[in-house]
């Protein structure tokens, strides 16, 4: 497959750096894992639990013989129910997470089974964990994909998706493995905050389940163990992204004075009436300013309520952008996460912003809002008694994640030798150029059957881009923001021979490319409406040899 990476900087493509010799001491903990990582395949053979074996492994943990027999354990069920032998490389990111280190994995070396196989054996132990995934979409599909292998060891597994009922959250919560995104938990949390829960350890937590009914507790019972997918994007990247839970202000007179500050806005000029900070994000009025709003209409505060206000209106008018800092849906100004690319579902720009940028796209501005509780992931996470993490982008901030987390980094070698060729960046005179340097690599790989992701910086850079390829003829698909509820179907499809999809960075996170193409979901589509037998057999064969043709091709 071919990614070509559209932007103004020269930076490598995530998962593309390269390799650094590890040290002697690295070397050493390696070689500790692999010595375990052969004990775990010598006694996979050898374990029958019984409920004295769990009874042990709950009171004493996961010490010596121990935790080899409850990884044993977790690899024979993964090959009994899932039909999957574990990896070297998997298994050795598992034992470094259940030693609450966090791990760089390349990309497509199978972090969803490593993290599954990690949650299991701490989960055996008693832990509860919480399996933290890129987004909604991950949540669903990992919790169903491991559900036999954690049924298998007598765990239960839940998925608390962002849109599910109060109830439903609080029930997924109480399972003994949970798979959810940061967002859900973070503010799930703040609510019990809000709400007047106290906080409570897990020891406080497993009595409350015994003695309280579940409706009337938090939540979130409890932040024991976290196993973050992604490590850098959340503790690192989105850190200090304020999340704030908000109510409702009751001011009958805010929408008429955001209108005021919009109209007043338009009427004064950068660089007489005022400056902009565009790195920060800030318009600061000058002082020619004060006599030209000295008389202004409305119902203000006070002055320095009506210059906030309209200094406000100026960022709004000047320093947003539509398609690239946010989206409209279905009337409303949706927020796009500038890290993910994707629409931050529930956020809003606070004073009085997000009313402004309603107004700037002639929609009606919602009602002002006032914070109940906020927090952001770099103080929430520390809350967890442990964690630890994975992704395939660590080495960049791994003096980061030990200063702000305390948590140490160990790199696993892929499972087989890398062969991809990654090539130098090309740099040309200008748009025009850029545009028929595209069509033309782009019309080649399609010509050879080759699948071909090409990444852009914003949601408006995908659609010029996809415009381009319209005019050409190339057939594509898009994957931004605005389209981010096809994100399965077009992800599911994008490794398919000759396949072209044009993605914002929202595509790069957690995403599963499978090239050649996608055989469960093609399964799906296909063969939906052909009943059981011969037929339907012979129809699955013709998927499956079809897919391994093109993935010799892509």
């Amino acid at each position: 497959m071919d990614t070509l990476a559209l932007g103004r900087s020269s930076a490598p493509l995530a998962g593309h750096k390269s390799a650094q010799p590890a040290g002697s001491r690295s070397s050493r903990r390696l070689s500790h894992y692999r010595r375990e990582l052969a004990r775990i395949r010598a006694w996979r053979g050898n374990v029958c639990p019984d409920r004295e074996w769990r009874a042990r492994l709950l009171l004493l943990g996961l010490d010596g013989v121990r935790r080899i027999e409850a990884c044993a354990l977790a690899d024979r069920a993964c090959r009994d129910h899932l039909a999957l032998a574990p990896f070297d490389a998997q298994w050795l990111a598992a034992l470094m997470m259940i030693d609450g280190r966090v791990v760089e994995m390349a990309t497509g070396e199978g972090k969803t089974l490593a993290a599954g196989l990690a949650a299991a054996v701490v989960a055996l132990a008693g832990r509860r964990v919480h399996v933290i995934t890129a987004n909604e979409y991950l949540v669903g599909r990992d919790a169903e994909w491991l559900r036999p292998l954690y049924a298998a060891l007598g765990l239960r597994c839940a998925a608390a998706h962002e849109d599910a009922p109060t109830s439903e959250r609080r029930k997924a919560y109480r399972a003994d493995i949970v798979y959810a995104s940061a967002r859900t938990v973070a503010f799930d949390w703040l609510r019990d905050r809000a709400a007047g829960h106290p906080e409570v350890d897990s020891l406080d937590a497993c009595a409350r389940r015994l003695l309280q009914p579940n409706e009337s507790g938090p939540v979130v019972p409890a932040l024991d163990l976290a196993f973050i997918d992604e490590a850098d994007s959340v503790l690192i990247d989105e850190a200090s992204v304020p999340l704030v839970l908000s109510a409702e202000r009751r001011d009958a007179d805010s929408r008429s004075r955001w209108w005021q500050a919009w109209r007043l806005a338009g009427e004064l000029t950068e660089g007489v009436h005022f400056r902009l900070d565009r790195g920060g994000r800030v318009a600061q009025l000058c002082q020619a300013a004060e006599s030209f709003l000295a008389d202004a209409p409305g119902r203000w505060l006070s002055r320095r309520h009506l210059d906030e206000c309209v200094e406000m209106a100026l960022a709004a008018r000047h320093l947003y952008h539509r398609d690239a800092d946010y989206v409209v849906r279905d009337g409303e100004v949706c927020i796009v996460d500038p890290v993910s690319g994707r629409i931050a579902e529930g956020r809003v720009w606070s004073r009085g912003l997000h009313a402004l940028i309603a107004l700037k796209e002639g929609l009606h501005p919602p009602a002002d809002s006032e914070t109940v509780a906020q927090t952001t992931y770099q103080r929430f996470f520390p809350r967890y008694r442990a964690i630890a993490g994975m992704s395939g982008t660590l080495t960049e901030v791994r003096g980061e994640l030990a200063r702000c987390y305390g948590l140490n980094l160990t790199r696993v070698p892929t499972h087989r030798r890398c062969l991809r060729v990654t090539r130098p960046t090309r740099l040309l005179a200008d748009e025009q150029e850029l545009a028929h340097a595209l069509v033309a690599r782009v019309a080649a790989l399609v010509g050879a059957r080759r699948a071909v992701l090409i990444g852009t910086d914003s949601v408006a850079a995908s659609r010029q881009v996809a415009a381009l390829l319209a005019r050409a003829g190339i057939e594509h698909r898009v994957l931004n923001a605005d389209q981010s509820r096809h994100e399965a179907d077009v992800v599911a499809a994008a490794g398919e021979a000759g396949r072209v999809t044009v993605a914002t960075n929202m595509a790069g996170r957690g995403t599963d490319i499978q090239l050649g193409g996608n055989v469960p979901m093609r399964i799906l589509q296909e063969c939906a409406d052909v009943p059981e037998g011969p037929e339907r057999q012979r129809r699955i064969a013709e998927i499956e040899a079809e897919v391994e043709r093109n993935r010799k091709l892509v």
